[in-house]
């Protein structure tokens, strides 16, 4: 059973869905987890009351500002005492297919895309990394996705920023691994979230499921329990690889 007994763990975007899935089986495994939001205080504060053990911390923080987010990565450090993995797993999604919208709008939809799913993981990596190479070493892992791969036609950004997620995560792990920080990337296809809710729905909900052969999408916890093995430290000379979470509904070569 993986240990993280005493280690501090920070999870971008864990008020609901598949961060709040990695925070609670962090905990379980005995870490201090940091419960990051943005907006849904409410949601984040309803996720620290499940988490067992502890002391656990609450954080806040726009992912597309850079002050910001070195705010809130050295709020854990003050509060825990140090940082031993980060988890960048917020990101935004938005539709915004080529033939629908005005110019305007599609450059509106690169910027905040890029400026929360790049931007922001890039500026945390580099916050929380400052510390671990002081401390003597730590965990990245970052939560992609399968349309890195396969594309995303109508939200173009989405998919164009979780390719160079993976990019930088591989980047990031060749240069941090003589300072004993390992990177890792889980890309998962469909979750049964809240923001799938509509998507899995009807006939469209019929037609992704049977995308896999398992005929159905990933719960966040087995997302996130490839995240908890990327941060392990039996897994530290996987840094670089990039694990599907996917149910084989899309393989790559």
């Amino acid at each position: 059973m993986l240990d993280f007994t005493n280690q501090v763990v920070l999870v971008t975007g864990s008020s609901r869905g598949i961060g709040r899935a990695i925070a609670r089986l962090f905990a379980e495994r005995g870490a201090r987890v940091a419960v990051h939001y943005h907006r849904d205080q409410a949601a984040a504060e309803a996720t620290l009351a499940e988490l067992p053990g502890g002391p656990h911390y609450l954080v806040s923080g726009d992912l597309a500002d850079a002050a910001a987010v070195a705010a809130f990565v050295d709020a854990v450090i003050a509060q825990a005492g140090r940082l031993d993995v980060l988890v960048n797993n917020a990101a935004i999604y938005e539709d915004h297919p080529l033939a629908e919208v005005e110019y305007e709008t599609w450059q509106a939809s690169w910027r905040r895309v890029f400026d929360t799913n790049v931007i922001g993981a890039a500026n945390a990596s580099y916050c929380a990394a400052r510390h671990m190479i002081a401390q003597g070493g730590g965990r990245i892992v970052n939560v992609s996705s399968r349309g890195a791969f396969r594309g995303e036609p109508t939200g173009p950004a989405y998919g164009a920023s979780k390719a160079a997620l993976n990019a930088m995560s591989q980047s990031l792990a060749k240069y941090l691994a003589p300072y004993g920080i390992s990177v890792g990337v889980v890309a998962p296809g469909f979750v049964q979230t809240d923001m799938a809710r509509e998507a899995l729905s009807g006939q469209s909900g019929v037609e992704i499921r049977a995308q896999s052969p398992f005929n159905r999408v990933a719960q966040p916890e087995e997302v996130a329990y490839a995240v908890l093995f990327l941060a392990s430290a039996g897994a530290e000379f996987m840094t670089g690889a990039i694990i599907d979470v996917n149910g084989a509904s899309y393989l790559r070569t």
